[in-house]
């Protein structure tokens, strides 16, 4: 068989700084779209991926299940599956349960069992749990419990199709043509830290949260010890779960603005903090001292996404490659602007994000941009555009 590690990699290089793709596109006015130009794009990022992982994160592919939780949960094994379904039994009331529609595609191989479950939690009447936490519990609970079981996707109204593979051929897999969404996130992967296997691919996700990631947290230990003491679960042993739990507890569970997230995961130099004005000052303290486990280290960039917003981040110093562009009412964001331009070629504006600065589109808003340059490619004079 060949080493896919190698063709990418020629000279067997123990990390390979332009490693991972990472695409999203939104349309802020709620309009479903086809796939098809995000397949392009990533598909021309091909050579940052090794063929170890691929995927995508669909927000509106299921109106006709709008209030349930739609759980995407994979297994190695019938006997994993029919455990995992006499746990959500009791638990939830199911309304269907599926195989995920695929197709055999050439390259992927050592596929998982593939299911799909629309669900309504039984909360007991006494319990004060919400159910936003009960279903994170019960999530993380088959993880670390249900052996050959992975619910890798958990959110209503959208999600998450991943596996061992270039993404263009998870998407033949998974048969995505055939879906429509306002929302699509994607990632092609080249790990370098962590074992390739189906449930390590991006996007994950928590409920309706999805995060696609390119680098590496060398602050994964401290990320983890942090969680770990609020009671989340661990069990993936990859840097961008713990990425996925930290958006969890501040973006869900605390519901705190993503600009904030951003300076949590990604905060300025103690000596800037320390010039800043007061206000902004002891803000950026508290932040570091009740969050500090939570600060990220290491290189990179990474797309956020719920139903309703999509959000791009980097590291503070910009290690990692980042792109945003806005057409019309589609916002993007890419490793590459090859890849933008590939689906649109001309843009409204189009412009690289300050490192640790998040850019935020929502629905029915696109994001300012930071410094844009609209270029008319019949010309090769740029043409400035005001903020």
């Amino acid at each position: 068989m060949r080493d896919l590690s190698m063709v990418c990699n020629p000279y067997n290089e123990d990390k390979v700084i332009s490693a991972c793709s990472i695409f999203g596109m939104m349309d802020v006015s709620g309009k479903p779209f086809s796939g098809e130009p995000v397949f392009r794009a990533m598909e021309n990022m091909h050579d940052r991926g090794n063929g170890l992982g691929g995927g995508f994160a669909v927000y509106g592919i299921y109106p006709e299940f709008p209030d349930h939780y739609a759980l995407h949960i994979m297994y190695t094994s019938q006997a994993a599956r029919h455990e995992t379904e006499q746990y959500l039994e009791p638990r939830f009331l199911v309304e269907r349960s599926e195989e995920i529609p695929t197709r055999k595609t050439d390259g992927i191989n050592n596929e998982p069992l593939v299911y799909r479950y629309f669900v309504l939690p039984k909360i007991p009447k006494q319990s004060e749990v919400t159910e936003e936490d009960f279903m994170v519990e019960q999530v993380l609970r088959v993880n670390a419990e249900i052996d050959g079981a992975f619910v890798f996707s958990s959110g209503k109204n959208m999600g998450v199709f991943k596996g061992v593979g270039f993404p263009e051929q998870i998407a033949r897999y998974f048969r995505l043509e055939e879906y429509q969404g306002h929302i699509w996130t994607a990632h092609g992967r080249f790990p370098t830290n962590s074992q390739a296997w189906w449930g390590g691919a991006h996007p994950f996700c928590m409920l309706d949260w999805t995060v696609v990631h390119n680098g590496e947290l060398s602050s994964y230990g401290a990320n983890r010890a942090y969680l770990e003491t609020i009671g989340y679960k661990c069990t993936m042993f990859t840097d961008t779960e713990v990425l996925t739990y930290a958006i969890d507890l501040i973006l869900r569970r605390e519901k705190l603005p993503p600009e904030i997230f951003a300076r949590v995961i990604s905060p300025p130099l103690w000596e800037e903090i320390d010039r800043m004005p007061e206000d902004e000052r002891k803000l950026q303290t508290a932040l570091r001292s009740v969050y500090g486990g939570l600060l990220m280290n290491g290189p990179f960039s990474i797309v956020v996404a719920n139903g309703s917003q999509m959000i791009a981040v980097t590291d503070r110093i910009r290690l990692r490659p980042l792109t945003a562009a806005t057409k019309d009412s589609t916002l993007y964001f890419s490793s590459e602007e090859a890849s933008i331009r590939l689906v649109s070629l001309e843009l409204d504006h189009v412009w690289t994000p300050m490192g640790g600065v998040p850019v935020i589109g929502k629905l029915g808003a696109l994001p300012v941009p930071e410094q844009s340059t609209k270029r008319n490619y019949t010309t090769s004079t740029p043409v400035e555009v005001a903020r």
